[in-house]
C-alpha cells in the first residue's frame, strides 16, 4: 500500500510523521470541543425549536467538515421543500460528515450505533432512524416509522448497500427498507426518491490511486478510532457528491427503484474517480 507521505518532498519527509500527529492531534481537539459546546444546544432545540434542530446539524457538519479537511465538490442539487428519501452509496464514517455538510437531514443507521459512546449521542440527536437488521419482524414498522417522517417533510439518508464498501464500486441494494417509499404526501403521490454519491478522489491536492483509497474507506473488520486517526494524519481530502434525477413508486416498482438508483450511483462514482464530472 502506498503512504500518502510518498507526495511530501524529500527534504521534509523525515518531518511528515511528526506534523501529521500534530495535525490528528490538533484536528480531533478542535472537534471535541465544537461537538461538546453544540451538543446541548441541539438538546434544547429539539425541546423548543424543532425546524431550527433540523438545520443545526447540517451546520455543525460543515464545520466538522472544514476542520477534517474535507474539500467538498458538488454536483446537482437535492430535492428540498418535501420529505424526500436519499439512497446514498457507504465507504467510511466520513460519510456522516460530506452528507450532512451538503444538505439537513436525518440517518437511517444501524441500531447497535446508538449504543456507541458519543457518536451514538451524537446520532440520537440528530433524529437519526435506528434499525436492528437482525430482528426482521421489526422491518415493516421501521418502514412505517420512515415513511411518516418522510411524509411529515423530513429528508432521510439510507445507505441501501447495508455496509460499508472499499470506495472503488458500489454492492447491490437492500430493498427492504425502500418500503418507506410507499409513503404518500398530501396529493396522494409517493414520497420522492433521490440518488446521491460520493467518491474520495484526491489526498493533499494529488488524486487518490486505489491503493490510497483504504487510508479513507473503512469498512470490513476495521476499528473506527484507529481508523480516524490514520485518516487524519494523511491530511485533506478531495470528495466529489452528486445529486441525481428523482423518482417515485408511482413511476416503477421497489426492485427497479432499487436497480436504478444503484446504477445511478455507480455511474456517478465511476466519472468522479476517473476525473469526468
Amino acid at each position: 500500500m502506498v503512504s500518502p507521505r510518498s507526495s511530501v518532498p524529500p527534504d521534509l519527509a523525515p518531518l511528515f510523521p511528526l506534523i501529521a500527529r500534530l495535525r490528528a492531534g490538533v484536528v480531533i481537539a478542535a472537534f471535541l470541543a465544537v461537538t461538546l459546546a453544540g451538543m446541548p444546544w441541539q438538546a434544547l432545540l429539539l425541546r423548543v425549536a424543532p425546524a431550527a434542530a433540523r438545520r443545526f446539524p447540517n451546520r455543525y457538519h460543515r464545520l466538522v467538515a472544514r476542520l477534517f479537511g474535507l474539500k467538498l465538490t458538488v454536483i446537482g442539487a437535492p430535492v428540498t421543500g418535501e420529505g424526500v428519501l436519499l439512497l446514498a452509496n457507504h465507504t467510511s464514517w466520513m460519510d456522516i460528515v460530506l452528507f450532512s455538510a451538503v444538505t439537513p437531514l436525518s440517518f437511517v443507521a444501524k441500531a447497535e450505533i446508538a449504543r456507541w459512546p458519543l457518536f451514538g449521542t451524537l446520532a440520537r440527536l440528530q433524529r437519526t432512524v435506528f434499525v436492528a437488521r437482525e430482528r426482521r419482524a421489526q422491518t415493516g414498522a421501521v418502514a412505517e416509522e420512515i415513511g411518516a417522517r418522510l411524509a411529515s417533510g423530513d429528508c432521510l439518508l439510507l445507505f441501501p448497500e447495508g455496509t460499508s464498501y472499499d470506495g472503488n464500486s458500489v454492492l447491490p441494494f437492500k430493498s427492504a427498507l425502500l418500503g418507506a417509499a410507499e409513503a404518500t404526501r398530501a396529493d396522494g403521490r409517493h414520497v420522492t426518491v433521490q440518488p446521491v454519491s460520493a467518491a474520495y478522489t484526491g489526498c493533499q491536492g494529488m488524486p487518490m490511486g486505489r491503493e490510497m483509497r483504504p487510508f479513507f474507506a473503512w469498512y470490513g473488520d476495521m476499528e473506527m478510532v484507529p481508523h480516524l486517526w490514520e485518516a487524519l494524519k494523511a491530511g485533506p481530502l478531495d470528495v466529489t457528491v452528486e445529486f441525481h434525477p428523482p423518482a417515485t413508486l408511482d413511476m416503477m416498482s421497489r426492485k427497479e427503484l432499487a436497480l436504478r438508483a444503484r446504477a445511478q450511483i455507480q455511474a456517478g462514482l465511476s466519472r468522479a474517480l476517473a476525473g469526468r464530472t
